[in-house]
């Protein structure tokens, strides 16, 4: 049983900061946090960005790569990641009101289950971006490191943001369906009574990461600006289907995953050199749309759906948000723009939301999302 908050917590200026598995940089939210009669007030006061040196992102990927950093150069990252957090967090505190800060860290290396055949012989995780830089040079209270607290309590560490949608974008009456489009996929259904323990949250597979990669590969481009490059070519259905073959995609929730299982290294062994970059695009593309898809009709639809909601970068590609749409022909997609959102906005805010909770020592995590034994004060508190 997930313990409730007080019906009333004093206001406070959240600058929550968020680096997803696409490894392009770091989001930042300073919203206003206040619990009033039993529920969650809140409103953005400023958005920020800062793009990672390409330098410092080639070494983050790299060191994503299984065997592709050692000892020295993830103590480097831990340090690096940490000041350009300190210099994105100094920015906005020279023009705002901050009273927390809120880090996510940049995942590295994510071990949700076993799997001895992959060397996976203790669930673990591994964030870098050490939060002391942000303390010394703020003098703000920090909480970070949320994923290990969930993982000792048995759960898997992901998906985390659950609690904050919950608190953020449940409406009353609606079976809400919340779906990031970063790197990786991840879905929150937020059931119309609003009940924590219905809340069923999980990893849909990849996202962005894969087609990322072939855009890379093919132009040099970091991603396919305005879906143009997938909407050129035509999608490959005896490639669609191998990729849909994955074993990830048969699991049931709780399940999450990242790019180290999503590469095209994993995916394509030969090597994409035998599509041309368009058509292979536009297949990553409608791969991203069909697991999204099966995986809401085996999962999630069941339960009753009555809209999804897009949010991460994958909303703003007009040919991934098509392919979705006609995959599910039977239930409004939206995007957070069409509701006066911004589709950016949603994780960050959510590692906010669960910064507010932890400093107020309450329970953060929502079992029914990451299969923990319970639900836990996850983050840890650095005081100036």
């Amino acid at each position: 049983m997930t313990r409730p908050w007080p019906a009333d917590l004093p206001a406070m200026h959240v600058l929550s900061l968020m680096s997803g598995t696409s490894v392009d940089g770091t989001d930042g939210v300073l919203a206003r946090f206040e619990q009033v009669d039993g529920a969650l007030d809140w409103e953005v006061l400023h958005r920020t960005t800062l793009d990672f040196d390409p330098d410092l992102r080639r070494r983050l990927l790299r060191a994503i790569e299984p065997g592709g950093a050692d000892a020295v150069e993830l103590t480097q990252l831990h340090a690096e990641v940490g000041e350009a957090y300190a210099d994105l967090c100094a920015d906005v505190a020279a023009r705002h009101r901050v009273d927390l800060i809120g880090l996510s860290g940049q995942t590295i290396y994510h071990i949700p289950r076993l799997e001895p055949e992959r060397g996976w012989r203790a669930i673990s995780t591994l964030q870098v971006g050490e939060p002391s830089r942000v303390l010394e040079r703020l003098r703000v209270p920090v909480v970070s490191d949320f994923r290990q607290s969930d993982l000792a309590a048995g759960g898997q560490g992901a998906p985390m943001v659950p609690f904050g949608d919950l608190k953020l974008f449940g409406a009353p009456g609606v079976a809400r369906a919340v779906q990031n489009l970063g790197g990786i996929g991840n879905v929150t259904w937020l059931p119309a009574d609003g009940d924590p323990e219905r809340v069923l949250a999980f990893d849909t597979g990849p996202a962005n990461c894969l087609i990322d990669e072939a855009v890379a590969a093919a132009t040099g481009a970091a991603f396919d600006d305005g879906g143009r490059l997938g909407a050129a070519g035509r999608v490959d259905d005896a490639l669609l289907a191998r990729l849909l073959d994955h074993p990830y995609l048969r699991l049931p929730p709780p399940k999450t995953t990242g790019r180290e299982v999503f590469t095209l290294r994993e995916m394509l062994p030969e090597g994409p050199g035998g599509w041309r970059p368009e058509d292979l695009v536009a297949t990553l593309t409608a791969y991203t749309a069909r697991t999204v898809a099966d995986a809401y009709r085996t999962w999630v639809a069941p339960h009753g759906l009555d809209e999804v909601l897009l949010a991460g970068g994958g909303a703003l590609n007009p040919t991934l948000v098509s392919m979705l749409r006609q995959a599910l022909p039977h239930v409004p997609v939206r995007t957070f723009e069409d509701l006066g959102w911004r589709s950016k906005d949603r994780e960050t805010l959510s590692f906010g939301v669960m910064a507010y909770a932890a400093w107020h020592g309450l329970p953060n995590t929502l079992p029914s999302a990451t299969g923990a034994r319970r639900a836990v004060v996850a983050g840890r508190v650095l005081r100036p």
